[in-house]
């Protein structure tokens, strides 16, 4: 039956698979585990020659477009999530409910500028800031706040106005491409060389500079200049984990005099791409701001440069939002493969099904969804047993902080604050996650196990070919708070949480939380690519006679704070 699954193609990737891998297979016995090339081969073929993976990509950015957190369109998505994961096969298809607060999206956007000269304004509104309830046009006003101090320069000034609270952005011509050239088998090697890290420069790609009004620092941990206003070109950046607070005196102190709407250049970019995600707040009881709306840079510098000469524009704009109110309750979607012999032990794999919505969350991360779906719908369809259960998990709310994993850790496993474990705890065996972009994976962290090196360095033995070399963070050290992607809640509290190290592409400089988040920036090939891997990793995982070494189990701490 599996030779006639596979196909000429497929029959062609074993034969080959069996030839190339001999020596390989005979060096693992020595070191790391001994892998089944055959199931190798049949993963390839269904990977590669009859791959899904960009067609979940469609639904998810194409069809129901940007998923911010607790949305209509987040809930849409992940109705079409669990119709396919069932039609695969897959058994406990469900939602599993964490305490958010609102969701909402955009329903309209329009902005131009009238006079002295029409210019469409290109742009989004920031989530969880309101609609203009109607079209509106009103002279703009520059008033730059650069500490809270400004608060009072401006008072009474702004009534009516569309508000330039930024200073101009700072451009200058680009002299390199947007895109990072994918580094050499070698240049990865040479950067996994660091036992205590992950693999350097280039794995994830950078955010850019944090914002108060447009980021949130989902790292929990703060950044340099804690509780000090900082100043940059384009932005009143807090240096702080806590910029919510701040967020919300801007917010108040706006809203009480009266703006009609706030323009910003967005955290980052150019040439029209606009990266900026929170305006407002999802909590209910956090003040609400005027509308609030990133544009194109460019046109954020003409319009400051035509107020510097005195000559005044009219703007116009028309936004409409919802607000989801109805459930403030948001979700992971959760779906399985049921082991055989040891069905109570678990493999998980997984990523975030929430974005931003300048773009479609296309690489952030439909990307990681749609791999980690397709991963288990190869599972599923090549119905080779497997002992252990495969878990898969489409997160929510990593995007304001790694909430949903941190949830679902803390229930299923232990609460940071006591690690009183559940009997699930130690039974998790292991959870990949995929939250890098569209890029190749190259590399794997150890998750701080020399052990765990070793036996991840027999599973890439033999799929080199597909240019995933190395194998990084032999070394333990600890994961102080959930911060920056899902594998983190779990390392938080002592399970193997495991992230793969990717080609940064264009990630960092055009599509992460922008509105170039596309579909048309995914690269097929390397999303085919992860997918295999991943799902090979879940099957030898889900297949060996023991689980993965296990990371030291940290001690409670009472002052944790992560989202339960």
């Amino acid at each position: 039956m599996q030779v006639k699954r596979l196909g000429i193609k497929g029959t062609a990737a074993l034969l080959a698979a069996v030839v190339m891998f001999g020596q390989a297979a005979i060096a693992q016995e020595a070191a790391g585990d001994k892998v089944d090339l055959q199931a190798l081969a049949a993963i390839k073929a269904e990977a590669f020659d009859h791959s899904q993976v960009m067609e979940n990509l469609f639904y998810m950015s194409e069809v129901y477009g940007p998923r911010v957190n607790n949305s209509r369109n987040h809930r849409a998505a992940a109705e079409w999530a669990m119709k396919q994961m069932k039609e695969w096969g897959l058994q406990n298809v469900h939602l599993e409910k964490w305490p958010f607060g609102y969701g909402w999206q955009i329903k309209k956007y329009y902005g131009a500028m009238e006079s002295p000269a029409y210019a469409a304004i290109q742009g989004f509104p920031l989530a969880w800031t309101p609609g203009t309830n109607g079209q509106i046009t009103a002279e703009p006003i520059w008033a730059p706040i650069h500490s809270k101090e400004d608060f009072a320069k401006y008072h009474g000034k702004l009534k009516g106005k569309i508000v330039l609270m930024f200073d101009p952005a700072v451009l200058t011509l680009h002299t390199r491409a947007d895109a990072q050239p994918s580094p050499t088998d070698e240049e990865i090697l040479a950067r996994a060389s660091n036992p205590r890290g992950g693999f350097g420069p280039g794995g994830r790609g950078a955010a850019g500079p944090p914002n108060p009004l447009t980021d949130r620092d989902p790292s929990g941990r703060g950044r340099p200049g804690e509780g000090a206003w900082t100043y940059t070109p384009t932005s009143l950046a807090l240096a702080s984990s806590k910029n919510s607070a701040l967020r919300a005196e801007v917010n108040a102190y706006m809203k009480a005099e009266g703006a009609a709407v706030v323009l910003t250049p967005g955290y980052n970019g150019d040439g029209g791409t606009i990266f900026g995600t929170y305006g407002g707040n999802e909590d209910p009881k956090a003040p609400v701001p005027p509308p609030i709306v990133a544009i194109a840079a460019e046109q954020y510098n003409r319009i400051v440069r035509l107020l510097q000469h005195n000559i005044t524009p009219k703007l116009t704009f028309d936004i409409q939002v919802e607000y989801q109110k109805e459930d403030t309750d948001a979700f992971n979607v959760i779906g399985e493969i049921p082991g055989t012999t040891k069905k109570d032990e678990v493999v998980m794999l997984g990523g975030h099904f929430d974005s931003w919505q300048g773009g479609t969350g296309a690489t952030d991360n439909g990307t990681g969804s749609a791999v980690a779906m397709e991963a288990v719908r190869i599972l599923a369809t090549l119905k080779k047993p497997m002992a252990r259960t495969v878990r898969v998990a489409l997160w929510g709310g990593e995007e304001e902080g790694v909430y949903g994993s941190t949830a679902y850790v803390q229930q299923h496993f232990a609460p940071r604050t006591t690690m009183v474990k559940t009997p699930e705890y130690d039974k998790l065996d292991v959870y990949f996650n995929d939250d890098g972009g569209s890029g190749r994976f190259r590399g794997v962290s150890a998750g701080g196990s020399k052990q765990m090196g070793d036996i991840f360095k027999s599973w890439i033995e033999p799929i080199k070919d597909q240019h995933i070399v190395a194998v990084s963070g032999t070394e333990y050290r600890p994961t102080p708070s959930p911060g920056g992607t899902d594998s983190t809640a779990f390392s938080w509290i002592g399970l193997n949480g495991i992230g793969f190290m990717q080609d940064p592409l264009e990630y960092g400089t055009r599509t992460h939380h922008s509105n170039a988040d596309t579909y048309d920036r995914v690269q097929k090939p390397d999303v085919q690519q992860g997918s295999m891997i991943e799902a090979w990793f879940a099957y030898n995982a889900a297949t060996r006679p023991d689980m993965l070494p296990r990371i030291p189990t940290p001690a409670p701490d009472p002052n944790a704070k992560g989202h339960e």
